[in-house]
This record gives C-alpha cells, structure tokens and sequence, in this order.
C-alpha cells in the first residue's frame, strides 16, 4: 500500500511538471510572437519545432561529432570561436550541422572560415579578375 501511495504521489508531481512544462511553453511562445512582431527581429529563444525529429537527431550527432574533436574555444565580445582540425569530415560535419542550428537558433551569426597556408601571390594570379572589380 505505502509503495502504490509513493507511485501515485511520483505520477502525479510528474505529470503536474509536464503539463506546467507545456503550459508555460505555450505561453513562452505566445508571448514571443507578439514581441518578435512588435520589433521586427528574430526573437531570443530556440525554436524546438523548426527541426524534424529526424533533423533533430541529426544535429544532435553531428554535434557530438563536432565537440569531440573541437582544438580550441575562444570567447569573443560578441560570442565564441571555435577552432576545428582542417580536414574533410570536420567541414561536411559543419556545413550540414550549420544550417540546422540557423534553424532552430535563427539569433546566432554563424560562420565558417577556412584559412589560408599562405599563397597570397597565387590568390592575386589566379583571381585577378575578381579583385580588380
């Protein structure tokens, strides 16, 4: 009896968790909306329903992927920069990871730069026509 009363009590905190889960996103949503529409921007908040589950899983392996072989972090004023091996797999990893957390974090600037191992002659050789617009 004492072990169906401690189920009982457990089923209904979480269920009283769940739904003031929902509710409160509910509102969250609501209440984001009408300020993103009264400002014009983007609002601050991670938009869980822009992705499919499938996407979801997705960037949550991808991601995974990513953290374990980051080199280095570094804060910037406006944000973090994060330093990746420069190999292929880390470049497919992020440009499919990229466009789906633009997705679901629309807030962000994200960026991808891959830097040069010199050659400033060749670029200016090979792409004359395109700096001398």
């Amino acid at each position: 009896m004492k072990i169906f009363l401690i189920v009982a009590i457990a089923v209904t905190i979480l269920a009283g968790y769940a739904f003031s889960q929902i509710v409160s996103e509910r509102q969250a949503a609501a209440q984001r909306s009408n300020s993103a529409t009264i400002k014009g921007e983007t609002p601050f908040y991670c938009d869980r329903t822009a992705l499919t589950p499938e996407q979801r899983k997705r960037q949550q392996e991808l991601g995974k992927i990513l953290k374990s072989s980051v080199l280095g972090i570094q804060e910037l004023p406006d944000g973090f920069e994060f330093e990746f091996p420069s190999d292929p797999s880390n470049y497919q990893a992020l440009t499919e990871f990229t466009p789906l957390e633009r997705a679901c974090c629309p807030f962000f600037d994200i960026s991808i730069r891959l830097e040069r191992e010199g050659g400033k002659q060749f670029i200016h050789a090979e792409f004359s026509p395109w700096i001398k617009r």
